[in-house]
């Protein structure tokens, strides 16, 4: 089973419809013992990461979501759910994040482009994953985002897209798997992510 972490942001219905769509049992919660039993988490994002991180907290689930991944199991965060798996964020300085990854979210810089990065374009994969595998070439997904996030270690970055400077689309370390672009509006190629995210350790 799959929970979808419901901390009051994401657009959660079409997450869970995403992966029901490819054979995944779901369960939309915000309860600890769910996602205990869980084998799978997903840390869904929208919005400002100020308020998601406030929500979270207010949930009094990180603490769960923290045992959870040092005890190994998988775990995918989406959009502004991969901004708070790092250290903090230009958005909200004040804000932390939870810290999985080193390194901060920072505004795009893309002169003469329209910020928010809104629509579909190109990832190119940086090194091999089971999260990414089977995709083609440069396969196209879908974004929504005006932060990205910029690792310390470059190791990290699973794949990258290019909107007026070069963005981290997704990264992964362990256990802990995240993508900047929305794989559950990505069409075909997001299922097949999200079937990799499934299939895998």
């Amino acid at each position: 089973m799959v929970a979808v972490i419901d901390y009051g942001v994401g657009n959660l219905f079409s997450v869970e419809k995403a992966f029901a769509a490819v054979g995944a049992e779901v369960e939309v919660t915000r309860a600890a013992e769910a996602l205990k039993r869980a084998d799978k988490l997903v840390l869904p994002g929208v919005g400002a990461f100020g308020d998601c991180m406030r929500n979270l907290e207010a949930t009094g689930l990180i603490p769960v979501i923290r045992e959870e991944i040092a005890a190994g199991k998988p775990l995918l965060g989406i959009c502004v759910g991969l901004q708070i798996l790092f250290e903090g964020s230009e958005e909200t300085p004040e804000a932390k994040g939870l810290g999985i990854f080193k390194g901060i979210v920072r505004k795009i810089h893309a002169p003469g482009l329209k910020v928010p990065h809104m629509g579909w374009n190109s990832i190119r994969c940086r090194q091999d994953s089971r999260l990414l595998s089977g995709l083609g070439g440069q396969p196209y997904v879908y974004f929504v985002h005006s932060y990205h996030a910029v690792p310390e270690d470059r190791g990290i970055v699973l794949a990258t897209t290019e909107y007026g400077e070069e963005l981290t689309a997704a990264v992964a370390w362990k256990n802990v798997q995240a993508t900047q672009f929305h794989p559950e509006k990505s069409g075909d190629i997001g299922l097949r992510i999200l079937k990799n995210f499934m299939e895998g350790e």
